[in-house]
């Protein structure tokens, strides 16, 4: 039996999840496999490459550079989320990632991205972090907020519009026992989003426009199916109690930090019951 992780998307709510992986970090816990959509995949990464602490710090850092995220790069750029700054310039000169140690880790590592032409998730596996950066960039590139992503001639975005958690397809790759790392509470239900605009936006792509429309309703039957395999002992889920005090895209640092704070409080309240399930 195989024991994945699995990290949903969310934004800036994602550095919740990014305090609960440095408690597991911290604690020695590991995984046959892991699998994160959008925010997910981004912690995700540090988590592999055995970097504690370095989510929150560079989001501490660099929260309120205009570079980072901001509706002016979202006019200037067309990605509300700078490129060159987030995906080359940060991992690769001001807070540099372990692109050696990730892959120097054998633990398979999927992010989720949306294909546009199918309107379905594609598990991309990432051995070479550099090299694949653009994968980790279309998981977490926002519809309405970011350009498409080609990579090898298909055409992606966020992984959210398709599979905001990650578990349907990484049960049918044969992970069966899963750790799940949710951003919102168990009350939350999603309510449709932009409605009308994805026909307009993205009329080019009927199979895309038709999962943004479904989005709503995929991710409130993905939560109730992680309920039923909590209930049945096949995933160990950890999650917010109620609305976490970031936003998807917060600029307000104590917010940030109060938010990873809680992550990191909920990790280790759950640690002991946590490591009896992975036994």
């Amino acid at each position: 039996m195989k024991t994945g992780l699995v990290l949903e998307g969310g934004g800036v709510r994602g550095i919740y999840t990014a305090g609960v992986l440095d408690v597991f970090y911290e604690n020695g816990i590991s995984f046959d496999g892991v699998a994160g959509t959008s925010a997910g995949a981004v912690h995700g990464c540090s988590f592999l490459s055995g970097q504690k602490g370095r989510s929150i710090r560079y989001y501490m850092n660099y929260c309120k550079d205009p570079r980072f995220m901001s509706l002016r790069s979202w006019i200037k750029t067309g990605n509300v989320v700078e490129t060159e700054f987030s995906y080359h310039t940060l991992p690769e000169k001001l807070d540099v990632y372990d692109f050696k140690a990730f892959s120097e880790n054998e633990t398979p590592f999927y992010a989720v991205c949306t294909n546009l032409e199918t309107g379905k998730a594609e598990y991309i596996q990432i051995t070479d972090m550099k090299g694949q950066i653009d994968v980790i960039r279309a998981s977490a590139s926002l519809p309405y907020f970011s350009q498409i992503v080609e990579i090898e001639g298909k055409k992606y975005l966020d992984g959210g519009c398709s599979e905001a958690i990650p578990i349907l397809g990484f049960t049918q790759m044969g992970y069966t026992k899963n750790v799940i790392i949710l951003t919102r509470p168990a009350s939350y239900l999603k309510k449709p989003e932009f409605k009308g605009l994805e026909s307009i936006i993205y009329r080019k792509y009927p199979n895309f426009v038709s999962a943004l429309k479904k989005r709503h309703e995929i991710y409130n039957e993905t939560v109730k199916r992680v309920l039923d395999l909590e209930k049945q002992g096949k995933a160990f889920v950890i999650r917010p109690e109620t609305d976490l005090p970031a936003g998807r895209m917060e600029h307000n640092p104590e917010k940030i930090k109060a938010t990873y704070d809680l992550g990191v409080k909920d990790a280790e309240k759950s640690l002991s019951a946590l490591v009896e399930f992975l036994k």
